[in-house]
């Protein structure tokens, strides 16, 4: 299995450089960034990092067909990728906070990803290409000056119906925050449409991002991980199911916008909903604790392992150059073919 590593899309580019190349010396599959609205480009961010490297992937995480239409989305991973000699990759979503920062409904969310996605796979540089989708259309886009190899297009996903179209169109799927029995069924579904799709011998990738909040000070490990949640698709009864009850979910789907808030007022507990109950969360949905709990975690991530996952991507925070130490000599040693 793989391990990949999401920094913060916040560095500049001489950080995310920096970082780049230690995590490439430390064995790390792919450096991944995200495509905040108040973030800096993320193709632009990592063409130094591209520049500074040779072997590891580089890729946004996840950019959304609806503040960017695909084309533009095709221009930024094709220049990505002529600096990286075929490095760059991407994850597409239908969601991000962009959204709702700007007002987007995304609408017809499958048909949306799912036309942005062949639009993505099927540019051929030197070739004019033209589509005439539901939600995107393009005439005779040519980006004739790429060079390097196509890079793959993967998805993020969840839920049944992007599931299956992700097993049509894409390269691979990007599970989020989910445990390895819920990897276990998901994963066992796009298989079965692969196999639908007559897909079933082409090669095909399995991601689940998960949080990294991992130091010295548990305390602060423990803290950290739970102002996060919000971001961790805490609000999805099927998935916090597999380890609450109904009314402790109830619980956490009522204090929604105070736990997302968590992370604007740098706050770790929520009145009303018991410290307990987040603890569980943390505990099931992210990897938090100190050096100690290492061999635990990598218990855990060799149960996804095991449910199909063929890649994992830990998303560091506030020390990302000790988390790559970590990760390389304590994680991937055990989990990498």
């Amino acid at each position: 299995m793989n391990i990949d590593v999401v920094l913060n899309a916040l560095s500049t580019p001489d950080e995310l450089a920096r970082l780049a190349v230690q995590a490439e010396a430390a064995g790390v599959g792919a450096v991944w960034t995200a495509s905040y609205l108040a973030s800096r480009d993320p193709w632009s961010n990592l063409v130094a990092a591209a520049q500074a490297t040779t072997r590891i992937e580089l890729g946004a995480i996840a950019v959304n067909p609806y503040d960017t239409h695909p084309v533009r989305i095709a221009t930024g991973l094709l220049t990505l990728n002529e600096y990286a000699g075929g490095r760059a990759r991407i994850v597409v979503g239908g969601g991000g906070e962009a959204l709702q920062a700007l007002g987007i409904k995304p609408e017809r969310r499958v048909r949306a990803v799912g036309e942005c996605v062949q639009i993505l796979k099927g540019v051929t540089p030197g070739t004019p290409f033209s589509f005439a989708g539901q939600a995107h259309q393009v005439n005779g886009y040519n980006p004739f000056w790429a060079r390097a190899p196509k890079p793959p297009v993967y998805v993020a996903v969840n839920k049944p119906q992007m599931l299956r179209m992700a097993a049509r169109f894409g390269d691979g799927i990007m599970l989020s925050d989910l445990t390895p029995p819920i990897c276990v069924e998901r994963i066992g579904w796009v298989r079965d449409h692969l196999q639908e799709f007559g897909r079933a011998a082409e090669p095909f990738r399995y991601y689940n991002f998960v949080a990294w909040h991992v130091y010295a000070d548990r305390q602060r490990a423990m803290r950290e991980a739970r102002m996060w949640l919000g971001y961790r698709g805490l609000f999805r009864r099927w998935v916090l199911n597999t380890f609450m009850t109904d009314a402790e979910y109830d619980v956490i789907e009522s204090h929604k916008a105070e736990i997302y808030g968590m992370v604007p007022r740098k706050a770790w507990s929520v009145p009303g909903v018991p410290d307990a109950l987040l603890d569980s969360c943390v505990s099931n949905l992210t990897l938090a604790g100190t050096p100690a709990d290492i061999p635990r975690f990598v218990e855990h991530l060799r149960k996804m392992r095991d449910a199909g996952c063929t890649d994992i991507v830990l998303e560091l925070h506030a020390e990302p150059a000790e988390g790559i130490r970590l990760i390389g000599e304590q994680v991937i040693p055990v989990l990498k073919p």
